[in-house]
């Protein structure tokens, strides 16, 4: 029995290993490339003749989701969020993680029907490292509370992040209908995804009284209008002639 228990242990200590040696090579990854590629992310080439190549690694991508957590973790505590259920930590992974995998698989299954050449893995590689151009912008504007300058770097650094990603779907799909259906799709989720971010957790509404009303403007209160002082003899007088004519 004791022989049994024991390999049973060591085959389970043995397929766990197996399992991690699986991933290992999705992890191994030098700094410089992924600094490369974080600068790449950003640089939209037109190139559709033949596939863009595509990294197929994931310990840039989830250090860039981790990255966008703390950042997202920044705004909800200076903009004073309250979480009914939950945590501020567990809403923020929620939503960055939820995003990530939960994009990159609907986006892959569009590609799967659109016939694009992605993989799975290489899907979250590239919206992974899409999300840098959120990173810059959600840290810049969550500390520098100007609403255009948040337009700026939405149109200008996720923009860019989005025109990379959209150019490598391009370049990996045929037909104009199929590029305009996944490409479009893409592009729209992840802008609105960083509009999502930055309005939902934001002080927005006090900036939009502030500018509206101007700071330590008191309530809008109801005033009595100013009423005519009429003597009580022409009162009564109106009164007695009412009820004669009655």
């Amino acid at each position: 029995q004791m022989w049994q228990a024991g390999k049973r242990q060591a085959s389970r200590a043995f397929s766990l290993y197996a399992n991690i040696d699986i991933l290992r090579p999705y992890f191994d990854v030098e700094p410089v490339q992924v600094r490369a590629r974080l600068l790449e992310s950003m640089i939209p080439v037109k190139m559709i003749n033949f596939p863009q190549k595509i990294a197929g690694e994931l310990y840039g991508p989830l250090m860039l989701v981790f990255t966008l957590v703390a950042i997202l973790l920044h705004g909800m505590k200076t903009s004073d969020t309250i979480i009914r259920e939950g945590t501020l930590m567990g809403t923020a992974i929620g939503t960055c993680f939820g995003y990530w995998l939960g994009v990159s698989s609907f986006i892959y299954f569009l590609a799967y029907l659109c016939n694009a050449q992605i993989t799975m893995v290489q899907m979250l590689s590239l919206l992974g490292y899409g999300l840098f151009g959120h990173c810059i912008t959600l840290f810049v504007t969550y500390n520098i509370h100007f609403h255009s300058l948040f337009y700026i770097f939405w149109l200008g650094v996720g923009g860019l992040s989005t025109l990379r990603m959209v150019a490598v779907l391009v370049s990996r799909t045929v037909g104009h209908t199929q590029r305009l259906i996944l490409c479009g799709t893409l592009a729209a989720l992840h802008m609105l995804f960083l509009l999502y971010l930055h309005f939902a957790y934001h002080k927005v509404v006090e900036g939009i009284l502030d500018t509206l009303e101007g700071p330590n403007v008191p309530p809008f209160q109801r005033v009595a209008r100013d009423i005519p002082v009429v003597p009580n003899a022409v009162l009564n007088t109106t009164a007695k002639a009412v009820a004669l004519t009655l």
